[in-house]
């Protein structure tokens, strides 16, 4: 599914004392099977913008189109589009309520898809649980608040996918999580991205998250998308980044600092890529090339 948005605003609490703009014209396409990040400071317009892609905030001004569902058609069917285009919010694991694992997965299922047997629904659960990596006959029964933390959030994830979505939203999919623990969220998304959902777009504060997961990304900054590109495109532009109060990975600061000495490394700011160019510079030094 295509998403395309076209001069996209929205104001909250308008025509009131208390009404703040919060999208000012967002142009921005995202392509089918993109990885794609949103990066902003609080307040830019990014949370607002990802929530009216499943209609969770409905459309007041531009257009926007997801795949065949046209949001600025009254008639959009837009329960339909909810089960194609799944949110996963911040913290996920705080929004499990019911009292098993199985039930809390199947919550989506019963809203979305009404007219699937019980037997098919415990099928997709299980499908669901195993993608995210988690053994549905050993937890199937239990209390989600029983789980992990890592676990909980996997729960939560699968039943959002649970209904297969072509689009897969995360705002902030790995915060308050080790380093460990956000690598496996990555990981898992990258699975899931390659065999459930075509399209993956994450919000995110973590730029080298960014950098290392992302086909492209868009910069949002007073409700406007003011940069957009792939990910070593946009951080070679770091003091730009700097400038709208945002932050940049640490391979991109380390290039700065070089820059700085006289040294300029061609990345794409992935610690793989970036090590690896250290290293061959490194060699070509000792051996006196450079």
């Amino acid at each position: 599914m295509r998403i395309v948005a076209q001069d996209l605003t929205y104001t909250y609490n308008a025509k009131s004392p208390f009404a703040s703009q919060a999208l000012c014209g967002v142009t921005l396409t995202i392509e089918e099977g993109e990885f794609f990040g949103i990066i902003g400071h609080t307040g830019s317009g990014k949370s607002t913008f990802v929530q009216h892609l499943n209609a969770l905030i409905r459309l007041t001004g531009g257009s926007l189109k997801v795949g065949e569902y046209d949001l600025a058609d009254k008639k959009c069917n837009f329960l339909e589009l909810r089960s194609k285009v799944g949110m996963v919010f911040q913290y996920p694991e705080y929004q499990l309520f019911a009292e098993t694992v199985e039930k809390d997965v199947m919550f989506g299922l019963k809203n979305f898809a009404k007219d699937m047997k019980e037997e098919e629904m415990k099928a997709a659960v299980r499908e669901a649980l195993e993608i995210v990596d988690l053994n549905y006959a050993e937890i199937k029964d239990k209390s989600p608040f029983e789980l992990s933390g890592g676990q909980k959030r996997r729960v939560a994830i699968a039943g959002v996918i649970v209904t297969k979505p072509e689009v897969l939203i995360l705002d902030e999919p790995a915060a308050g999580l080790d380093p460990l623990g956000k690598k496996e969220v990555m990981q898992l998304l990258h699975a899931i991205h390659g065999k459930w959902c075509k399209t993956i777009v994450i919000v995110s504060h973590d730029m080298d998250e960014i950098s290392e997961n992302c086909t492209r990304a868009a910069v949002f900054a007073d409700g406007k998308v003011v940069m957009e590109g792939k990910p070593h495109e946009l951080f070679k532009k770091g003091a730009t980044l700097v400038s709208l109060g945002l932050d940049v990975p640490v391979t991109a600061k380390i290039c700065m600092l070089l820059k700085e000495r006289g040294i300029e490394i061609d990345t794409d700011f992935s610690t793989e890529d970036f090590t690896a160019k250290v290293l061959a510079l490194y060699r070509r030094s000792k051996e006196g090339i450079c």
